[in-house]
């Protein structure tokens, strides 16, 4: 039975999942949009933009592991993906700010308690998350190359399914683990006042990473 669980995980699964996992820890748009969600609305406003993001990775793994690289080969289409994630990125950071403002505002009017704001609906939530991660050029190009320099072509299909479960599941557990931090009581009371601020800081660099994505590669030419 041991050897038959065993034929399901590659020989270079442990360093695949080190080179995920250390993946997971530099944050990039994902980790700024649960961050911006999760510090007003807490674990409700955020779970499932947690599961939008783990279903547009496990595209994407799926992509990697049939050989779909088209968007290695094909520099305008790159692009134009880059382009695009840029746009979707500016709008979610502008949302964040324009909240960040109301906040700050209703504050200073009223005193109100900002969290009473509605959190978004979870259908919302759920293409909010797809959208950041499939809009994201990079994480096609980093799964295939995890699928493909890593895993090798030897690796069976058997393997190749545990492994895409694996980075999944792993996606999910990292980012609701992180709204689910931010949403403990400690950490609410700690970060109450902060909220706005939060708030405008993760929609500022959602911004600033749209116009990165934007002006970096002009550089490189």
């Amino acid at each position: 039975m041991t050897t038959e669980l065993l034929s399901f995980i590659p020989a270079t699964f442990p360093a695949l999942a080190l080179a995920h996992f250390l993946a997971l820890l530099s944050p990039g748009p994902d980790f700024f949009l649960i961050i911006g969600h999760a510090v007003r609305h807490r674990l409700r406003g955020a779970i499932f933009i947690c599961l939008g993001i783990a279903l547009g990775n496990a595209v994407y793994i799926a992509l990697a592991a049939i050989g779909w690289a088209a968007i290695r080969h094909s520099l305008l289409l790159y692009r134009g993906m880059e382009l695009v994630s840029a746009a979707y990125l500016i709008w979610m950071g502008g949302m964040l700010l324009r909240s960040c403002h109301h906040a700050i505002k209703a504050r200073k009017s009223t005193g109100a308690d900002i969290r009473e704001q509605p959190a978004l609906s979870p259908i919302r939530q759920l293409f909010a998350g797809l959208g950041s991660a499939l809009l994201n050029p990079k994480n096609a190009v980093f799964y295939l190359t995890l699928m493909t320099v890593i895993l090798g072509p030897g690796t069976t299909a058997p393997q190749q399914l545990f492994v895409g479960i694996w980075m999944t599941l792993l996606v999910f557990v990292w980012d609701a683990g992180l709204a689910h931090l931010i949403s403990l009581p400690t950490m609410q009371r700690l970060l109450w006042r902060c909220i706005p601020f939060i708030e405008g800081l993760a929609g500022g660099l959602l911004i600033l990473l749209a116009i990165l994505l934007v002006i970096l590669p002009l550089f490189a030419v």
